[in-house]
């Protein structure tokens, strides 16, 4: 970041070149040079007020001040747009794995494969925030709240004249949605009044942006309701480590012990009230055979479990994403129940691609987009009844190599239907002619 007045004044310098001629350029710039000898102007490290307290929604104070002071503050155009290029800085909340992933580093790739250059940063970053978005042409926000800090960076973006796009794969903006969630129900209260508080938070930031974008078509139709910006989809789809890491997992020998596993996965808290749905008939399924077992992958408080089902119960720790998928190959198919909520109805099918890319055929409700990515019957099977979920499984366990033909067919549709590609099921066309038009 030290170098970051530099850059910018170089590009001022430019400007001034083109616009006003070499001796206004020159006479600028000679203006310049004499103040900072002088001790006149303020360094991007140091603002101008020395004694002021500081703070990461300050770091950019001083070069405003002294671009200001040069009128050298206002641009008409993006710089990079002068230079004919596409670049895309993203400011995210990169500290949930999950989130991390599907909104953040695969979006990285898909624009890159297009060649849009794509850089991000953690919002916390405030020296590499404000490195990249001098390179940008559109800035894009991820699952931000607004702050001094959050406020600063869209200041910057503003002045250099970025288009500003923010995204957002739960409705965290959103006090119905927090307000009915029942997965709330197997956390401290005080979690729930947070979430509620933050809310607002969440809503500035989303109608301070020009366009949205959102996981699914039930979130972009609960985000329409808080706001008049445009909301577009872009789907989570299956990235190259979600396939490469698939494949290697497929690849190994599958444990054959004469055990069938129903794999129930969660990557947050709270998932006890979802299972809760089908407790019932999957308790019945599994207390049914002796060789049968509920395998729980990630967060999980089994003290929810119905007394008996413990013997039948295999746990696997909250592990990295390749170790994830490992163990979601040893299990025969998997359960995806929800909740039918407002804040479940916006949910994404990561976890039906997950066990895609495994060759697991997924069992899903019809909360949510899960049933979008499942074909019934062919690639996995979608419960329209609470019977729905004992019949899928019976038939899965009846025939095990039916339900591995099953999913080889998921991992075929995953392949052909549901990786990165500009296709409108992926990523709205409105979104790709924002970018790149």
């Amino acid at each position: 970041m030290s170098g970051f007045p530099l850059i910018t004044l170089g590009k001022r310098f430019a400007s001034s070149l083109r616009e006003e001629g070499t001796r206004p350029a020159l006479r600028r710039a000679r203006h310049y040079a004499l103040r900072r000898i002088k001790g006149q102007g303020a360094s991007s490290l140091a603002p101008a007020i020395r004694h002021a307290p500081q703070g990461p929604e300050r770091y950019l104070h001083g070069i405003w001040q002294d671009l200001a002071r040069e009128e050298a503050f206002h641009v008409k155009t993006a710089p990079a747009l002068l230079r004919g290029k596409r670049q895309i800085a993203m400011i995210a909340d990169l500290n949930l794995p999950q989130c991390r992933k599907y909104r953040v580093e695969q979006l990285a790739a898909f624009w890159r494969g297009r060649g849009v250059e794509f850089e991000y940063a953690h919002y916390q970053d405030i020296p590499r925030a404000t490195r990249i978005i001098q390179h940008a042409s559109h800035l894009m926000e991820y699952r931000l709240q607004t702050g001094p800090a959050a406020d600063m960076i869209r200041y910057e973006a503003h002045r250099l004249r970025l288009p500003i796009l923010y995204d957002l794969d739960d409705p965290l903006f959103s006090v119905s949605a927090y307000e009915t969630y029942r997965n709330m129900e197997a956390l401290d209260p005080a979690m729930k009044a947070h979430f509620l508080s933050e809310a607002p938070r969440y809503l500035s930031m989303m109608n301070g942006a020009d366009v949205l974008s959102v996981s699914t078509p039930g979130m972009a139709q609960h985000a329409e309701l808080y706001t008049n910006r445009p909301v577009f989809v872009r789907r989570n789809f299956a990235d190259i480590e979600t396939l490469e890491s698939g494949a290697a997992a497929i690849a190994e020998d599958r444990l054959e012990d004469g055990l069938f596993r129903v794999a129930f996965s969660s990557g947050s808290q709270g998932h006890e009230v979802d299972l809760a749905e089908i407790i019932e008939p999957l308790t019945e399924f599994v207390l049914d055979d002796p060789d049968r077992r509920l395998m729980l992958i990630g967060h999980f408080d089994t003290a929810h479990l119905p007394n008996g089902l413990e013997r039948q119960i295999e746990t696997v720790k909250f592990t990295d994403y390749p170790q994830y998928l490992h163990a979601l190959r040893r299990a025969n198919c998997t359960v995806m129940p929800l909740c039918d909520d407002a804040f479940n109805r916006c949910k994404s099918a990561v976890r039906v691609l997950d066990a895609a890319a495994v060759a697991v055929p997924a069992i899903v409700g019809t909360v949510g987009d899960l049933d979008n990515v499942v074909e019934h019957g062919k690639t996995g099977f979608v419960a329209q009844t609470p019977g729905d979920w004992m019949s899928a499984l019976r038939e899965l366990a009846a025939d095990p190599g039916a339900a591995a033909d099953i999913g080889v067919k998921a991992r075929q549709a995953l392949e052909q239907k549901w990786k990165g590609s500009d296709q409108p099921h992926i990523i709205a066309p409105e979104l790709l002619a924002w970018v790149e038009e």
